[in-house]
């Protein structure tokens, strides 16, 4: 089933984890065998043969960069224009895979409707470009109101305005606080030129003023629930509610320490805490069952999100497995419209109503 997935960090393991991407997943395995510098180095799950081979023909990829101030311990950029030159060369990867035929970037309804209709005809998958709508995770690193423009000209479509901690604009995960001035008037410069709002990582006090203040289309592109592994990073039964309510689409994440709770970094596995794909479709089902339907729900991965599988679902051995969801969401008694949806129908009709189709 073609599938769509609403959040990979491609660039940052492209040009921080120094992974060649067009390398399937066990070539790039083999080249970081031994290497401990990072805790995933020999456990990625994330290739563009692996994309193709999961029929995983469109993603929304992240340029990320924080700034942090000399008080935060956070690791990041030391000033907000090193953090923009981050996201430019972020650009350029994307840029340089478009060049090779590997990507495509998708910023309007035209290119997404041929896109849909190049992955609907006969021909091997590994000979089509996968489409990618760019995503900025944390606007820590648009200097100005003018900035955020040029960014939208370089097809920047989705923003999240937080990552971890204190933000320029808002405040992340493990923080807490509203906006401040910035960061509605980032607000009003997205709703302006029609850039997507991504709730995910916004603390409490920001998300409710964020929606708040702004009345474009919100997703939340990787996403689970407080109910289940209660952390500030899920969304409480109240934020979900609000989602649901504004039209939007929440992406469920395969992190494990987002998905079974009592999870300890670095000590705990997933065969131990029993952390599979079934134990992230309760996070979607949950959702559902709030929603009364299955409307608002997809797959926002983030499986190369600085980790690997020995933080991800005991049954994935590549992202390719994504696959597998559908199988066992039928045994779930989901029918085949709403595991379409799931799989990339929710999303599509989400953008096709923000980039301006009837639907």
């Amino acid at each position: 089933m073609f599938s769509i997935d609403a959040h990979l960090d491609l660039a940052m393991n492209a040009m921080e984890w120094n992974r060649d991407l067009r390398q399937s997943v066990h070539q790039i395995r083999e080249r970081e065998a031994g290497k401990t510098d990072l805790p995933d180095r020999g456990k990625g799950t994330v290739a563009f043969p692996e994309l193709r081979q999961g029929n995983i023909g469109l993603v929304v990829a992240t340029q990320i960069a924080r700034f942090v101030a000399p008080d935060n311990p956070l690791p990041g950029w030391h000033s907000p224009e090193q953090a923009w030159a981050q996201t430019q060369a972020q650009l350029a990867w994307y840029r340089a895979m478009e060049e090779a035929g590997e990507l495509v970037q998708i910023k309007d309804l035209p290119g997404l409707e041929n896109h849909l209709h190049l992955w609907q005809q006969d021909g091997a998958a590994e000979t089509k470009p996968i489409g990618y709508i760019l995503s900025l995770e944390g606007a820590d690193s648009i200097l100005t109101p003018a900035h955020l423009e040029r960014a939208y000209a370089q097809g920047l479509r989705a923003v999240g305005l937080a990552h971890y901690g204190t933000g320029r604009y808002a405040n992340g995960t493990d923080a807490t606080g509203g906006l401040g001035p910035q960061g509605k008037d980032l607000l009003k410069e997205m709703e302006r030129l029609n850039i997507i709002l991504d709730a995910t990582h916004l603390c409490d006090d920001s998300f409710w003023e964020a929606l708040d203040h702004f009345n474009g289309s919100v997703w939340a592109s990787h996403n689970n629930c407080r109910a289940l592994v209660n952390h500030n990073r899920q969304f409480s039964e109240e934020q979900l509610r609000e989602l649901i309510n504004r039209g939007a689409v929440i992406g469920c994440v395969m992190d494990a320490w987002m998905v079974v709770p009592g999870w300890e970094r670095g000590k705990s596995t997933p065969e131990e805490m029993n952390c599979n794909l079934d134990k992230v479709l309760d996070h979607l089902d949950y959702i559902c069952q709030l929603a009364g339907n299955a409307l608002h729900v997809g797959i926002g991965s983030d499986l190369d999100g600085a980790f690997g599988k020995e933080q991800s679902p005991y049954d994935l051995e590549t992202i390719a497995d994504l696959q597998r969801i559908p199988v066992l969401l039928a045994q779930r008694g989901y029918s085949d419209a709403d595991i379409q949806n799931i799989m990339h129908g929710n999303w599509l009709r989400f953008l096709r109503r923000a980039w301006g189709a009837a639907v």
